[in-house]
């Protein structure tokens, strides 16, 4: 097993990862990062372009920012941290223009465009600020599970390399969670290193979760293509097999109409056909990769239908994850630190989607706080305490198994159950009490099963720790659905359909063997 020594252990290499590397190395902390991936092109970033919460500091605007996604989150975000986010993002946008030299485009009157990002371009430039700035880059490294010391505090991180073909373990005086939410393989683009593995860790560390009932984004696709990049679709007319309009159908509000009619076996088909000369033009140039599909395929998406289909994206662009309990994205176990889509975005988003744009702001706002909090910490330690304190691995299920390992399922079997529960649209889309309690019931006993006998070694071990962190993952959010009995934000319940202000609260969720749930005990302020 190869050792490194850090102050600062990064786990993850999307732009919440990269913006904590390089604001804990700024605060004077030694900085390993460890990417499942290769650091700037893995990650549902990468994959393409995302819109950015960015909104110059002028109150009128900044009011009309926080005010637009309150009423959707149903009112459990918090004006507080949305104000943090605003700021913070208008000041890393700045400095990934004047020292990262983004080429932001520039408007008709002149002035800068920031409110979007190149996916590749930005990682592109992400991925060469860390490295001139010091980090230590591990790609293709996934990490398997924390390392903790005698008191608890997490210590660092156990993984392997997957090209070196070698187990490695990193020592540290804190760790920052940045793998990303978890989209269950579905295929949705740029999602395949999101597996929940981060969650996963932080529950085995003793981290709470929080939102985790808000996960149940599907996005649109072209049929056959991975390409989930839904804003386009507000330009869209929806038809039915026969050329008829698909009544109700919509990118916004009208998914479930959709999800309906694809149940039924039929087809559904799209044109962008609302969209003028002017914004087909803007398209083309604002999100390129959208466009690459089609034009592959032979197809004018402005003219032509096309069939679509809906990927689960889960909490990649849901709002659960990991509970923040600090300014500084400290999670409440000493030493660990969360950043974007793995931790809650529930600070800014309540409970509706953060698609691109909030998602992307919080991504660098979380990650930059997260980075400096996890560099204080560490270097508070002293010198020499981080590496030399004895630790312990943290990780369970997939890697040290109750039972016999012989007896336990194959990581394959595992996922695919999985997926069985989670990906239909009549089961995690279109929610019921019923359907989800019996669901819960199948997870819960496919995780007694690998928890007692799933194991691997190697690359092996990394496909078992994905399987069991996806169990967990369906786990909590079915749990913390059944919890929410009202339609709240993207908590729709079928047989809940109204909101109940008896429930205005958020809803924590943890536990591995066994699961549990509880209202939060403060109400969130919004005003």
């Amino acid at each position: 097993m190869t050792e490194y020594a850090a102050d600062v252990l990064v786990v993850g290499g999307g732009p919440a990862a990269t913006w904590a590397a390089l604001k804990a190395t700024e605060a004077g902390a030694r900085v390993v990062l460890a990417d499942k991936g290769y650091c700037g092109t893995s990650g549902a970033t990468a994959a393409g372009g995302t819109g950015v919460w960015y909104v110059p500091p002028e109150p009128a605007a900044r009011e009309a920012a926080m005010a637009s996604r309150e009423g959707l989150g149903g009112y459990l975000a918090d004006r507080r941290w949305m104000a943090r986010v605003l700021d913070e993002t208008y000041d890393r946008m700045n400095e990934l223009a004047t020292h990262g030299r983004y080429p932001f485009p520039t408007g008709p009157d002149g002035q800068p465009l920031r409110n979007g990002l190149q996916g590749p371009e930005y990682m592109r430039r992400m991925r060469i600020r860390i490295r001139r700035a010091g980090v230590r880059v591990l790609d293709h490294s996934p990490v398997t599970e924390l390392l903790t010391d005698a008191d608890g505090a997490v210590a660092g991180a156990a993984g392997y390399r997957r090209q070196l073909h070698e187990s490695y373990r990193v020592r540290a005086g804190a760790v920052v969670l940045a793998t990303g939410g978890c989209a269950f393989l579905s295929g949705a683009l740029g999602t395949n290193t999101n597996t929940g593995d981060g969650a996963l860790f932080a529950a085995e560390a003793g981290a709470e979760l929080s939102g985790m009932e808000f996960s149940n984004a599907y996005g649109i696709a072209p049929e056959g293509t991975s390409v989930t990049k839904t804003a386009f679709y507000s330009f869209a007319t929806f038809y039915q097999e026969d050329g008829s309009v698909l009544e109700g159908a919509a990118s916004q509000g009208g998914r479930s109409v959709i999800a309906r009619e694809l149940l039924t076996g039929a087809k559904v088909y799209a044109r962008l056909d609302r969209a003028d000369e002017g914004a087909r033009a803007a398209m083309r140039l604002a999100q390129p990769n959208f466009f690459l599909t089609f034009d592959r395929l032979g197809i004018d998406p402005f003219t032509d239908w096309f069939a679509v289909t809906l990927l689960a994206e889960g909490t990649v662009r849901g709002t659960g994850g990991i509970r923040i309990t600090g300014d500084d994205c400290a999670t409440g176990v000493p030493g660990l630190y969360a950043a974007g889509d793995a931790a809650t975005r529930e600070e800014i988003c309540g409970g509706f989607t953060g698609g691109g744009s909030h998602n992307a702001a919080w991504a660098i706002s979380s990650g930059s706080w997260a980075g400096r909090g996890a560099a204080g910490h560490a270097l508070s330690l002293g010198p020499g305490r981080a590496a030399g304190r004895p630790v312990t691995g943290a990780g369970g299920a997939g890697l040290r198994p109750t039972g016999r390992a012989a007896a336990g399922p194959e990581h394959r079997e595992a996922v695919a159950l999985v997926q069985r529960e989670v990906l239909p649209y009549d089961k995690n889309y279109l929610r019921h009490g019923d359907v989800l309690a019996a669901s819960l019931r199948t997870l819960d006993t496919a995780w007694s099963r690998l928890r007692a006998g799933l194991h691997g070694e190697g690359a092996d071990l990394v496909r078992a720790r994905q399987a069991a962190a996806m169990t967990a993952h369906a786990r909590w959010m079915y749990a913390a659905a059944l919890a929410r009995s009202e339609t709240r934000g993207m908590a729709k319940r079928l047989d809940h359909p109204d909101q109940d202000p008896a429930q205005h609260h958020r809803i924590l969720v943890g536990g591995l063997d066994r699961v549990w749930t509880r209202p939060a005990a403060k109400a969130v302020v919004t005003a």
